[in-house]
């Protein structure tokens, strides 16, 4: 995997951290390692590279019987990193679907031209009296 396509990876990754926490600061890293399918260590990473960049900022959570949890939350910085992520996320999943339509005209002219080409042989072996 080239370094720019682990970047993107990573910048996917933040993406959907940042709209976790959007939604539900109190998710806890390992809840946001399962809702996401992402490593602990790698949301620990992430979470914590969001946090320097100061795009989200952590409390206590008060009302926690456990002292340890916290409490994310963007930071307008955040939030308009977010902004920025969602109109590139959009802008890169667009670009995909229209590759993928392309692709699949392709495919289908393909099929139809093998279909055309084999009901022509076809038509040809009936016309000679052989029968396949």
């Amino acid at each position: 995997m080239t370094q720019q396509s682990m970047n993107n990876l990573e910048c996917e990754e933040s993406f959907k951290i940042l709209q976790e926490i959007q939604t539900n600061p109190e998710l806890t890293q390992r809840g946001l390692s399962s809702k996401l399918n992402i490593s602990l260590g790698k949301i620990n990473f992430l979470l914590k590279a969001l946090i320097d960049q100061g795009f989200v900022k952590v409390d206590y959570f008060k009302n926690s019987k456990n002292k340890k949890a916290y409490l994310y939350a963007l930071t307008p910085q955040g939030i308009e990193a977010k902004m920025k992520a969602t109109r590139l996320f959009i802008k890169r999943k667009i670009d995909e679907f229209e590759k993928l339509q392309l692709e699949i005209q392709e495919l289908r002219r393909e099929v139809i031209e093998a279909e055309s080409q084999f009901d022509t042989r076809k038509e040809e072996n009936s016309q000679d009296g052989c029968v396949l």
